[in-house]
């Protein structure tokens, strides 16, 4: 059962990405020129893309995926050029649509499909390997640890999930975020230390069966996240 912190989190970050922000990045997500601070975050969610597809098997005939938070598409449509069934779920229709219409009529041997709804609905069913780029990071510690316990439950092979690291610049980017005023700020991260957070993966029950793999910081200009594999034991 999703917290009540989750779900207030998760109302903010709908209408952030479905309204406020869905210009901004509608931008970010094409080759269009951007300014130097967006180019810094594109190059970095490029790599992390890039290293996140590097941890999954070369050829994913016969596998089903999550990408949980899928923004604009651009893993899903990786994933199923390697011939992965994508299931690519977001919160904001319209980044769905987005994603709809730049979909490739050719994605190669697997298929995509877009939908929206939350990453946490049973009715989603089970999956060989989830994906969580870049989703978690709005979300306090115990919601990541519940949710990556939830997604866990449904997955047979990995989860690939990205959090904020707690940094010095991570933290002054923090701070100084919250000097912005409010109708206009993204809403928060939530830096945390990666032996915290490995510490309540460890505690919690229904991740037991389940251990930390590779891990992977991308530290890019206004870029900072790493990734994380869970796999089972």
């Amino acid at each position: 059962m999703p917290t009540n912190t989750y779900l207030a989190r998760r109302g903010e970050l709908e209408t952030y990405f479905d309204r406020t922000a869905v210009e901004a990045w509608s931008r970010l997500t094409t080759t269009a020129p951007v300014g130097s601070i967006r180019a810094t975050v594109r190059a970095g969610r490029d790599r992390m893309r890039t290293t996140l597809l590097s941890w999954l098997p070369a050829h994913l005939y016969g596998r089903r995926l999550l990408d949980a938070g899928c923004g604009t598409g651009a893993f899903a449509i990786e994933a199923a050029r390697r011939g992965a069934a994508v299931l690519a779920i977001d919160l904001s229709p319209t980044l769905i649509d987005l994603a709809r219409d730049r979909q490739p009529k050719d994605v190669g041997p697997g298929s995509v499909e877009f939908r929206v709804g939350d990453l946490l609905d049973a009715d989603l069913g089970q999956f060989d390997h989830v994906v969580a780029m870049d989703s978690l990071i709005h979300y306090r510690v115990a919601d990541t640890v519940a949710t990556l316990s939830a997604l866990a439950a449904r997955t047979r092979s990995s989860v690939l999930f990205t959090f904020a690291p707690r940094t010095p610049a991570l933290t002054v980017m923090h701070t100084v975020g919250r000097l912005f005023p409010r109708s206009n700020r993204a809403p928060a991260i939530e830096p945390v230390g990666e032996s915290r957070l490995r510490r309540s993966l460890a505690a919690a029950a229904p991740l037991q069966a389940w251990h930390p793999g590779r891990t992977e910081r991308i530290i890019s200009g206004f870029y900072t996240s790493q990734a994380m594999e869970l796999c089972p034991a």
